[in-house]
């Protein structure tokens, strides 16, 4: 049974109609007020957002919300109250998903106008208002504004492709669990995202109500997960698991930790870019009460680094991303990111290292760099495998070893992540192992002689 909730949008007058399940289905104590006020820790740190604060790191003062923001504030939003913008319901609830909307704040090209008008059942549109005021409104190859508003090119589908590349199908013994490694699972907790990216590997069903975070088909999951006991180590994902209620989210870390042989639990999320708001102490305190508890989080170019990201995780390029981070960080929450490799976003070695630096001084550990996944209407993100070797080389000496990420390919077919290492190595010359060093210079190591000592002892 559905219920339907309609949104408002005020920036434009126009009602949307968005499915979520019925209440019904899901754990206690999660009704909230779409526009309820934020905590009163929150609502202090956020009273006056032209404020200066004090940044954890140079000991400058530094804005709390990007000036971009700013300005597209005043532009689209200059009735809506600090106390409404900066509640991540409020971000929820008025989500651009109309061409309508979009075309008021973006000059649209010929393509993205005739993808939005034909995207029919394919991955919906969704942006936060926050994230909305990162992109540029003229400049349709703009880096951000690539990854989440559709273009034509989504309907071409090249040699290879699939909605299902990776046969997470094929490998989910209960709905909405994918069991692939012997000791980890993946538990798809809900399809809903608040701000969709157009490369999304499970596109299939993102965004289309299949998969529901009801209390029966969760129940079901981790009954699964209960009765394998090789399973040590369990990712929640989605959809993105933090735009459920923060109660919703502690019955199913609750179950989980029920588990005697559930070691690690993990969230893949996108929050502190695209809804860094969400990231509030009452979050925090909930996540810290489950530890071991990571995340990983999911970056993908340095203008997504803002000031209430570094609230959440410790450090982003926006002052909102900033602060994000941090509260995670503080919260003992390890952070490691997952970037995808994307054609014209951030394929080059300068903007992937400006990323990685950023996401250092966010404490969190650059982790995969994955090669994006060969979905149906993905040609225009793919590079070739080349260019992933070539930004790993260029990281590779030249910065610290921290951030360069690990390379891989999620295999086709279900194979699983694959590491890619640019090859340092040149051959043999008699007992030594030749060697070539980030600046390309030949080095030796006496190999074969250890190796012959050791079968000698």
């Amino acid at each position: 049974m559905q219920e339907q909730l309609s949104y408002v949008q005020p920036s434009v007058g126009i009602i949307s109609q968005e499915t979520v399940p019925d209440k019904e289905d899901e754990p206690p104590s999660i009704s909230h007020p779409l526009n309820g006020g934020l905590p009163a820790a929150v609502r202090a740190l956020f009273k006056h957002p032209e404020a200066a604060r004090i940044s954890l790191t140079t000991g400058k003062r530094t804005a709390r919300t990007n000036p971009k923001t700013r300005a597209f504030r005043r532009r689209f939003f200059h009735g809506v109250p600090d106390k409404e913008w900066n509640d991540w319901r409020w971000q929820v609830s008025n989500r651009i998903r109309t061409e309508t909307q979009l075309s008021e704040m973006l000059k649209l090209s010929v393509d993205e106008a005739g993808a939005l008008a034909h995207l029919g059942t394919k991955l919906p549109m969704g942006v936060t208002p926050y994230y909305m005021s990162l992109m540029s409104a003229d400049n349709p190859a703009h880096p951000l504004r690539r990854t989440v508003v559709p273009t034509l090119n989504e309907f071409v589908k090249m040699p290879g492709e699939a909605d299902d590349p990776l046969c997470e199908e094929t490998q989910s013994p209960i709905p909405g669990l994918v069991h692939r490694y012997p000791d980890r699972a993946l538990l798809l907790v809900l399809d809903f995202c608040s701000t969709y990216c157009r490369y999304c590997t499970r596109s299939r069903v993102v965004g289309h109500g299949a998969i529901h975070p009801s209390r029966s088909r969760l129940e079901k999951a981790i009954d699964y997960i209960r009765n394998t006991p090789a399973i040590r180590d369990v990712l929640l994902s989605g959809g993105d698991p933090l735009t459920l209620s923060d109660e919703r989210l502690d019955w199913i870390l609750t179950r989980l930790r029920q588990i005697p042989h559930v070691e690690i639990i993990r969230i893949g999320t996108k929050v502190p870019a695209v809804l860094p708001q969400r990231v509030t102490p009452k979050l925090v305190r909930m996540l810290r009460k489950h530890h071991p508890l990571w995340m990983s989080l999911h970056f993908t170019h340095p203008e997504e680094c803002t000031p209430e990201s570094y609230r959440a995780c410790g450090k982003e390029c926006t002052p909102e991303s900033y602060r994000a981070c941090g509260m995670l960080a503080d919260a003992g929450i390890p952070l490691g990111s997952q970037t995808v490799l994307l054609n014209g976003v951030n394929d080059t070695v300068e903007i992937m290292k400006d990323l990685m630096h950023h996401l250092l001084k966010m404490r969190v550990r650059p982790y995969y760099l994955y090669q994006c996944d060969p979905i149906s209407g993905s040609g225009h993100f793919r590079t070739p495998v080349e260019k992933g070797l070539e930004i790993i080389r260029g990281l590779r000496g030249f910065t610290s070893g921290y951030a360069v990420p690990t390379y891989v390919v999620d295999a086709p077919g279900g194979g699983g992540k694959i590491p890619l290492m640019p090859d340092y190595t040149d051959g043999r010359e008699g007992g030594d192992l030749l060697l070539r060093n980030y600046e390309g210079n030949l080095f030796r190591y006496p190999d074969r002689h250890i190796h012959d000592a050791a079968l000698n002892v």
